[in-house]
């Protein structure tokens, strides 16, 4: 039992912060109707769509099904690992930076065996920090790429077009750094190769649920957009993973949603404290981008953007914030882990390589950004 504990308290220490500091908070404020208000409902139904739609979608194969259509046309080791990293940074605009690399870092595994033993063990550890800096940073440009995002899309109440026109110079440049450092990094890699699979990933269920995966995307998208109601989303959701595949519900992170829940509660009932409510806005104020650069180097950039959220009414400068803070520390971005935990389960002789390449090249992708975010 006490073994369970501790694997529980580690693999979800986050959700354990969350609900502690609701609790705490829980003793100042005693829970009463008001504390309906302080959910978003919107954030959490959405989150769980669109999370039930990647689910399927991934188990279809279909990502992996694109991403050996591309790999089939390279020419060298620099155009592999290119692709490689910018199908993390592309695909987590839309199927979010968590999805992105439990899609495609497996999948590099497999592409970097066929290039031999040797080629694999110089390779992994450069190329899978560089696909997890490019889910990262290609998932802060659209509302649906990270939770923090649709999270502070949805409490700003701005529109698509400005939430997209708000992250595109960072964004931008991401791309530009990213093309920059992996062409510096592997210029060495131009010997011709030609990558084949001995068994072709194919689709692996055709038709209905493939359909059916992608409607409930777009339903997702156009709720995110405000087309739709949510409720409409969550509902259409519901029914279509029963009717398709009920084993997705499973696939849900309901811990990521729980803890949403426990930070909701703490900073509704800090907000009904004047005293730690008018500290805490005085602190954060006028800071945004940095505090919230520097609270994702501790506490991750999700948990991050939903407590100093509730200090500040510049939501343009914490969304930036939080974003950018998803470099940096392995913990920064909890996306960062998923990652990790693939290193450490297939390499697990370079972990300690893995960890400090990750921190210098996060840390060098951090400086570039923060310098351009200050200027």
């Amino acid at each position: 039992m006490e073994g369970k504990l501790k694997h529980f308290l580690k693999e979800e220490t986050v959700l354990c912060v969350a609900l502690l500091l609701a609790a705490c908070s829980a003793l100042l404020i005693h829970p009463d109707p008001q504390y309906l208000s302080y959910i978003d409902f919107r954030t959490l139904a959405i989150l769980f769509c669109l999370m039930g739609a990647m689910a399927g979608l991934q188990k279809t194969g279909v990502f992996q099904w694109v991403a050996q259509g591309l790999l089939g046309r390279v020419k060298n080791a620099r155009q592999l690992v290119c692709i490689l990293v910018l199908l993390c940074f592309f695909s987590s605009m839309a199927i979010t930076n968590d999805v992105a690399l439990i899609t495609f870092v497996p999948f590099t595994f497999i592409v970097l065996s066929l290039l031999g033993a040797e080629e694999r063990k110089r390779l992994v550890v450069p190329v899978v920090v560089l696909q997890t800096i490019a889910a990262n940073l290609g998932s802060m440009l659209t509302p649906v790429g990270n939770p923090q995002n649709l999270y502070l899309y949805g409490r700003a109440g701005v529109s698509l077009g400005s939430f997209i026109g708000l992250m595109l110079p960072y964004t931008l440049v991401s791309f530009l750094f990213i093309l920059l450092w992996s062409v510096v990094q592997f210029r060495a890699y131009d010997t011709p190769i030609h990558v084949s699979f001995d068994e072709n990933i194919r689709l692996s269920q055709k038709g209905l649920p493939l359909a059916v995966y992608l409607a409930l995307f777009g339903l997702d998208l156009l709720a995110v957009a405000r087309v739709l109601p949510y409720e409409l989303a969550l509902a259409a959701t519901v029914l279509g993973l029963l009717a398709v595949d009920r084993s997705m519900f499973a696939r849900v992170d309901y811990s990521l949603l729980l803890t949403f829940v426990g930070f909701f509660i703490f900073i509704g009932n800090i907000g009904r404290l004047p005293v730690f409510y008018d500290f805490l806005r005085r602190a954060v104020s006028g800071n945004e981008l940095l505090a919230g650069a520097a609270a994702s180097q501790i506490i991750s950039n999700v948990p991050a953007a939903l407590l100093l959220s509730g200090f500040t009414n510049d939501l343009s400068s914490l969304i930036v914030g939080v974003n950018i803070g998803g470099l940096g520390t392995l913990i920064a971005s909890m996306a960062s882990l998923i990652s990790y935990k693939f290193i450490a389960r297939e390499e697990g002789g370079v972990k300690g390589a893995y960890f400090r390449w990750f921190t210098f090249t996060n840390l060098c992708f951090l400086a570039v950004l923060l310098i351009f975010s200050l200027h």
